[in-house]
This record gives C-alpha cells, structure tokens and sequence, in this order.
C-alpha cells in the first residue's frame, strides 16, 4: 500500500510544477479541439487505470465501493491531481450523508441450489414457502394474484424498476420476491432504490438467470407447485462519502460546462472500466486543459454513489437548486460511464430520440450531432444508446439541462449488426466483466479508451469554447424541465421498452 500511494505522489508531482498567476492564466493559448485530442496517450491513461487497480487491490474488500476504504483513496488519489492543478482549478470534496447497502443470500428452488444477486436495500429474510407467479411483468398491484399472499412471488424482469416489483409484491403480501432475466444471462447485480417507496415496503429480493426463470415457470404453468428458500443477509445504513467538484479558475462561471463520472464501483470488484474509465477520462482531460484557456468555465464532477442509485449526482443538483440561479449557470452535462468495455461499441446518448423515442432536454440533440460527426470524420462507426435513466446524467436532465456523452457498452448482447460495425464477438455481451471481479486493468481495451477520450476532449473543447450551437438557455432549459419529466414518466410507464441499452441498477 505505502509503494501505491509514493508512486502516485510521484506521478502527481509531475503533472504541474510551476504556478500561473491570473496573468499567466491570460496568457495560455485558447483551447483547440485538435491540440487536446494530440495530447491524449494510451500510456496516460494505462499509468491511471493501473493506480486505481493498485488502489483497490491494496484495501481488503480489493473494491472501490462507497464509504469504503478503496473509495476514499480514490477521492484521495483524484484530489492527489488536482492539487497539482490549483494554479487553474478550485475544487471541492462534497460529503454528503448515503444510504449503504451491503447484500448477502441464497436461493434453493425445489432443494437445488441457483445462482442469484441479492438487490441493495433488500431488507434481511429467511422464507421457504410456495413460489407463485405473478401476471404480466409485474408493474401493477393487479399483476399480483391473492395467492402471492405469504408465498414467493416470481416476477419477471422488465419496462419498470426492481424497486417497483418488490414493493407491489410486499404490497400484496408476499414474503419475498424472485426476479428472472428477460435477456439471456443472469441478471449481474441491481438496487431496488432508497426506500421507502410509496406502493409499499420491500421484501427479501433476489435475481436469478433467465434459464433458471423459465424453468419454474414451465412448472407452474404445468400445473406443478414449487417450493423455494430465499435468504437475504443486509447491512443497511447511513454513511457519509465524497464527491469531487472541480472547476476552472477562468472562464465565465455564469455558462459553465460540466462533465461527470461516478467515482465508486461495485462491491464485486475494482470497477476499472465501470467507471475507472469515465474518472480517469475526465481527469486526463482537466490535467491537458490546464495548459489552455476557455472563454466558458469547466466543471469536472466525480460522483460517488452512482451504484446505490445515483446518489452523489442527485445530492449535488438538489444543493444547486437550493441557491437561486445556480443551476441555470450549467448550459451542458456530459456523462461518461463505461468507455473502454471489451467487446465494445461506440455509442452517444440518443438526444433527438431518433432511435429509441425518446428525446433529451433541448440541446441534447445538437450535442448528439457532434459527437456523430467527430467519429464519422475518423471513420469510425457509432450506434446510439438510450437516456434511460440508469447513469449520472438523469439529475440533470430532469432540471432541463442538456445532457450528453458517450458509452462503450455493459451486459447487453453484441447483435449481428453491432458486430458489423464495431467488430469483436457477436453474440457476446459488450463487457462480460461487468459488475465483477474480472472488472480490472486486464480487460479495458484500449482500442475503444483511446478514440472515446480523445472524442471526449473535443467536446470539451468544442462547449468551453462556446454553446452556440445549442438552443437559447433559458427557453430550452424551461422546456427542457417537462421533456426531464417525460423521459421519467416514460422509463417508468409499462408501455415503454427498452431495445438494447441495459447498463442497470434500477431496472
């Protein structure tokens, strides 16, 4: 641990050594698309992800997880950097008070043991009683049939939250609930969201494989009967943890561009690519644009909590909206969750919801726009994936604020036509580390890290520069608030179905 932590002081040493003055600062040269994306290495962003790993590696829980050990080593390692940045950046370590969950349980089916996930926030249980299936995808209290009553519920996965489906089912009486799969492959791990819920409380909630789903189904729908043991084990609690909010000293802060990454992983593993990839893209990226001038301010933003359900993200819009006109400061949100998955894709957010109906705030579109060029240009392929929700963007956009970024893809299946633009293997999901222990230096591929930050420091360059290309503020942020509840109305309706994206926790 001592050796992890000297090499890193080492590192940071050598980012910055000489301090600017205001008038030094005056003096860089403006800041040019084509000059940041020059200074983007692979060998900077392996020494980073290699730190990170070491980092987790060196606590016991060998994970980033909130409020751990690992977790506030990397708050430690981020401000590490900027400190050698102050000449440029005047940052921030928000704590804020978060609801930990920590889940442990089994599942036996008809006295064979199946793999499953324990939700967060799945209260602790012990029930062996009779499985019952509910109707439809239990969305709705009628999907619930009197006989859920003290049994088991079987839910299948789909078009509404975990959260959702356990507290329907607590609702109608079960003591605890089975959700299945509704793709292929097990479903890798998940929240049910910070109770309480209004529809009722949560019960012992696991998640199991599609297979394995079916398969009590097939009995129940037979005319069978099974019986099932569920046991949830769950420390829940308040903890305090950190977010990083650094911003340029220069550059006018009344129109500021900001970028965020979660900051914590998992408990399965280090996270280097969930989202060891969008913390150290957007730090790379304050580290090259220390040596250029803006005409807007930039905000970085490294959220913690994001696995627990947007927590650190949602805490931070929710202080901006308590002091007037703060939030109407921000012209543009860039998220970046996953961009160096292994079977990747390059992917922006759908901003005109062209592909999957449904839109972002205004703005969101003109920013799709861009980044379709930059990677057309290069001659690179690009697909869209869905505002759904599931990243640290949905703050924002529920504020009105445009919302962008790019994505390299998570637990969903590579199809044919995916494969015949991007390459690598058909049929196999865009991370199969996803959510484990297998999320480490070893499987980013830097083939996709590289092009997605050096896209990433061309927007950078292109809206601290200037927001010209986006609607007026002020009347796209006021319909940008009702397009914000639109797109929660929608994630949340039962008619609405998602096709393809499923970077999940709620859902």
């Amino acid at each position: 641990m001592r050796s992890t932590i000297t090499s890193c002081s080492l590192l940071w040493a050598a980012v910055a050594t000489v301090v600017l003055s205001q008038e030094d600062r005056s003096r860089l040269p403006p800041v040019k698309a084509l000059a940041l994306q020059k200074a983007i290495s692979k060998k900077a962003l392996s020494t980073k992800a290699h730190e990170l790993e070491d980092i987790a590696y060196s606590t016991p829980d060998r994970n980033r997880v909130m409020s751990s050990e690992g977790h506030n080593l990397t708050v430690d390692w981020i401000t590490g950097y900027l400190d050698q940045l102050r000449d440029y950046y005047t940052y921030e370590v928000q704590p804020f008070i978060a609801l930990y969950s920590e889940s442990n349980g089994s599942l036996e089916v008809a006295g064979e043991v199946i793999e499953s996930v324990v939700f967060e926030y799945s209260p602790s249980a012990e029930v062996e009683e009779e499985i019952i299936a509910v109707d439809n995808l239990g969305c709705e209290a009628s999907d619930y049939p009197d006989a859920v009553a003290d049994s088991i519920a079987l839910i299948s996965r789909g078009e509404c939250e975990f959260g959702l489906k356990s507290a329907l089912a607590g609702a109608a009486g079960a003591l605890a609930a089975i959700i299945y799969n509704n793709e292929q492959g097990a479903i890798t791990g998940g929240t049910l969201g910070e109770p309480p819920r209004p529809e009722g409380d949560y019960v012992g909630t696991v998640g199991i494989a599609k297979a394995d789903g079916l398969s009590i189904l097939s009995v129940l729908e037979g005319g069978g009967s099974v019986t099932g043991t569920v046991v949830t084990e769950s420390d829940i609690r308040n903890v305090t943890t950190f977010n990083v909010i650094a911003e340029t000293i220069a550059g006018d802060h009344s129109n500021v561009l900001a970028l965020g990454a979660h900051s914590d992983s998992v408990f399965a593993g280090p996270g280097i690519n969930d989202d060891g990839s969008g913390t150290i893209g957007i730090l790379e990226a304050a580290i090259q644009l220390s040596n250029y001038s803006t005409n807007n301010a930039v905000r970085f933003c490294w959220w913690s909590g994001e696995e627990f359900g947007l927590l650190g993200s949602t805490h931070y819009v929710e202080t901006l909206n308590d002091t007037a006109g703060e939030l109407d400061k921000i012209k543009l949100y860039l998220n970046f969750d996953m961009i160096a998955s292994p079977n990747y894709i390059f992917a922006t957010f759908d901003g005109d919801g062209s592909k999957y109906n449904l839109t972002g705030p205004p703005g969101s579109a003109e920013v799709e726009t861009f980044y379709r060029k930059w990677f057309k240009s290069r001659g690179y392929n690009i697909t869209a994936t869905a505002f759904d929700g599931r990243s640290d963007y949905q703050a924002f956009a529920d504020n009105g604020i445009p919302c962008g970024g790019l994505f390299t893809g998570a637990d969903e299946t590579k199809t044919r036509l995916l494969y015949e633009k991007f390459g690598g293997e058909q049929g196999e999901i865009c991370d199969p580390n996803y959510h484990t222990a297998l999320d480490n230096y070893d499987n980013l591929n830097f083939d996709a890290f590289v092009p997605m930050e050096k896209a990433l420091v061309a927007s950078v360059a292109e809206y601290a520069t200037s927001f010209g290309s986006l609607p007026e503020a002020k009347k796209a942020r006021a319909r940008g608030v009702e397009d914000g509840k639109i797109m929660r109305r929608a994630l949340a309706d039962e008619s609405f179905v998602m096709k393809g994206h499923t970077k999940l926790w709620r859902a």
